[in-house]
């Protein structure tokens, strides 16, 4: 008994470690992503690049190319970047960022952005055609033992609210269920107590058209998953309905992101809400760990927040630097490159030291 205790808890401990490294490979992935947009566009435009890193700190692996460019895996796998000559100081070579014209700096700093959002359109692609997300699709109608007592049911197997399974869940009184238009099934089902006889709109296999059917919701005493007598599951979206919604869904976790850092500045959300790279890989560790498919949803969350982040106008990140750019195109001549160096310098270990506190805070308490 104890050694069957003692495999078990190492199979535990051992099962966590490779989720935490499977996050950990994500963050790195979206990253890598973002740095590798920088890195198209200033090969497109032909800026000169000193660097490609993959990492910070003390380089593991190191490769230097025939055109100079050294590619990099550094100890510490929490970052990344894309050294271009001229980044932040002046350099006489043609080529070099602070010599290329406004525009095309621009475009070189809005890559990294541009690869994010695009990822996140993909990986929500593969999202709705692999796992599917938020619509439900009715898998079994059989009444559980703590509905069956609750309403005194004769016969248990009769299917509960004229469901049927495979029927997919498409509306609740006339809404769509859509997490693009913050009509998740959740948030529609809650406006309903229970015993409160409602409309639910399905799409039946075999039915060309959408059913309504009258409902109610009830307490089967378990799951919130079973409030109208069923065990469903996300329905699984066919390739032309993936194509038509991974944009619009993008688009809906790039808002829930800006909503979420709009309350932040607000006060509507505490630092227990928020967390840096440490406390990412364990939230993506534990859901991904309780269910694959929660994964699934972090890879086109994680890519459209890094896209919102690295757009605003924070010092060292790419909004700030386009900021400086404009200013530069305006003016038609630049901010002095050591100012705006120490700007972007003091920002980034401003940064640093807040995602350190957010997790540091978030482990304590």
């Amino acid at each position: 008994m104890g050694l069957f205790f003692i495999g078990a808890s190492f199979s535990g401990v051992m099962s966590t470690i490779l989720y935490v490294l499977l996050a950990l490979v994500v963050l790195l992935l979206m990253i890598t992503i973002h740095e590798f947009g920088h890195y198209t566009f200033g090969k497109w435009l032909g800026f000169k690049i000193n660097e490609f890193s993959i990492g910070f700190g003390k380089a593991i692996f190191s490769k230097k190319r025939k055109n100079g460019e050294v590619f990099s895996i550094r100890l510490i796998p929490l970052g990344g970047y894309c050294a271009f000559a001229g980044e932040d100081m002046d350099d006489k070579d043609p080529d070099a960022f602070n010599n290329k014209p406004c525009w095309k700096r621009i475009i070189v700093l809005l890559g990294g952005v541009t690869f994010n959002f695009l990822s996140a359109i993909i990986f929500s692609f593969i999202l709705l055609v692999s796992f599917g997300y938020d619509i439900p699709k009715v898998v079994n109608t059989e009444k559980n033992e703590a509905y069956v007592a609750q309403y005194n049911i004769e016969n248990p197997l009769e299917p509960i609210n004229g469901f049927q399974e495979g029927d997919i869940i498409r509306a609740i009184d006339g809404k769509k269920v859509s997490f693009i238009t913050g009509n998740t099934f959740a948030n529609l089902m809650s406006k309903h107590t229970i015993d409160d006889k409602f409309e639910v709109t399905i799409q039946r296999v075999g039915e060309k058209d959408l059913v309504t059917i009258t409902t109610k919701k009830f307490d089967d005493g378990q799951t919130e998953g079973g409030i109208l007598g069923i065990v469903s599951t996300p329905y699984r979206y066919g390739f032309v309905e993936a194509l038509r919604d991974c944009v619009p869904l993008t688009c809906a976790f790039a808002w829930k992101v800006l909503t979420f850092l709009f309350m932040l500045l607000t006060g509507g959300v505490s630092l227990t809400d928020i967390g840096g790279p440490i406390t990412t890989i364990s939230v993506v560790a534990e859901y991904s760990q309780s269910n694959i498919a929660n994964l699934f949803v972090f890879l086109p969350l994680i890519a459209a927040n890094l896209a919102v982040f690295n757009i605003l106008p924070i010092p060292s990140l790419d909004g700030a630097r386009i900021v400086f750019t404009i200013i530069e195109w305006i003016r038609r001549k630049p901010i002095n490159r050591k100012v705006e160096g120490y700007i972007h310098m003091v920002g980034l270990f401003v940064l640093f030291a807040f995602v350190i506190f957010v997790d540091i805070f978030n482990l304590i308490f």
